[in-house]
């Protein structure tokens, strides 16, 4: 088989020759533009008065999150402390919960609970 040898590169193009700059045009006077309307600053969130709403847990989630009364959000973090403490959380499926003792007295008995039926089970036991 014959192989092709690579043509030597030719020489450096010749610069193109440059053209004639045109002087720049007087500029005409800057448009008066209207100032820029600046936006209201958004105020921080204010979290709703119903989730904030201290809540005291029945004696089976007192057993799990202590037995003051805490707002809805704070029993579902304190929730996920002990699911993660005690690693509930299914291995295969993560969504779904392995209930252990504590935690089958408020899943209504079920052994396994999807993350997102928990907070349907919690509200049962908060009043």
């Amino acid at each position: 088989m014959a192989t092709k040898k690579a043509a030597p590169k030719k020489a450096a193009k010749k610069a193109a020759p440059k053209k004639a700059v045109k002087k720049a045009a007087p500029k005409k006077a800057a448009k008066k533009v209207a100032p820029k309307k600046v936006a209201k600053k958004k105020s921080a969130r204010k979290p709703s008065a119903a989730f904030m709403k201290a809540l005291t847990p029945s004696a089976e989630l007192a057993a799990v999150v202590g037995s003051k009364a805490i707002p809805r959000t704070e029993v579902v973090k304190k929730i996920w402390v002990y699911i993660k403490a005690n690693k509930l959380q299914d291995s295969k499926n993560r969504r779904m919960i392995n209930a252990d003792a504590k935690l089958k007295l408020v899943f209504s008995g079920k052994g396994q609970v999807s993350m997102f039926d928990m907070a349907k089970h919690l509200s049962k036991h908060l009043k």
